[in-house]
């Protein structure tokens, strides 16, 4: 309790929470977008409990994570040495997350540039995403996400306490967020496909670092917000087509 009081005294203490919560929600995008262009595969009625899910996924598996600090720790130790390389458990399941990043995100974006009728039109979705199915994708990115949400918040205090606010309060605008971001992404066709361009490249960050090249993480979200900066000028410029087109 002491060390509590300590904290919530503590200006220090309080600018490393604020700076914590900020790069944890900046990290929760990537699980964000994920979450929402799969839960957009759902019929709509299931739309919300799978994204309640997933988000409670990522909250648990988060909190989990920060009780097991000390193994966590130990996951960057190698474990194996294939090519005379050491691979820990941490880039093996880095490995394992960016691959299938970038599997997911490729597998979309060929269903939406190939599978088009005799007509020329792109052909519905085809066969719904199961909820079951649906979950466990979710999950299992929210254990790669969560990982790296968590060494990072390892990295930047060791104050146990300020950790577990900036994940509850992460998460919670996660919640805020997911529906209004969803609903986004499903109403714009060119915005799904920045989306799943976000997902490849998040994807190939990751593969790099779990064969131990790190990439600046800075370099990464100054691209993504370039990219959704050059994006929103086109829907603005298309908007002003569509005015100017309708009073003609």
């Amino acid at each position: 309790m002491a060390d509590l009081t300590a904290l919530a005294t503590n200006p220090a203490a309080w600018a490393a929470l604020l700076t914590l919560i900020v790069m944890e929600v900046v990290l929760g995008i990537d699980n964000l977008i994920f979450i929402s262009i799969l839960t957009n595969k759902l019929p709509e009625s299931m739309r919300a409990r799978a994204r309640a899910v997933g988000l409670s996924g990522a909250l648990l598996m988060r909190i989990a994570l920060l009780f097991t600090l000390s193994h966590l720790a130990g996951m960057k130790e190698p474990v194996i040495w294939p090519f005379g390389h050491g691979f820990s458990w941490r880039d093996i399941i880095l490995l394992g997350g960016g691959l299938f990043l970038v599997y997911k995100a490729t597998s979309e974006i060929n269903h939406s540039t190939e599978h088009k009728d005799e007509d020329g039109d792109k052909k519905p979705q085809g066969k719904s995403l199961g909820f079951a199915a649906a979950i466990a994708q979710i999950l299992m990115l929210d254990l790669v996400f969560s990982i790296d949400s968590i060494l990072t918040a390892v990295g930047m205090t060791d104050h146990l306490p300020i950790m577990i606010i900036s994940v509850l309060v992460a998460v919670f605008l996660m919640f805020v967020a997911s529906g209004p971001i969803s609903a986004f992404i499903n109403r714009h066709p060119s915005i799904v496909m920045l989306a799943l361009g976000f997902l490849l490249m998040i994807g190939t960050v990751l593969i790099a670092e779990g064969f131990g090249f790190h990439i600046e993480k800075g370099y990464i979200y100054a691209a993504m917000a370039f990219a959704a900066f050059i994006e929103a000028l086109q829907m603005f410029a298309r908007g002003r087509a569509k005015k100017s087109g309708d009073h003609h």
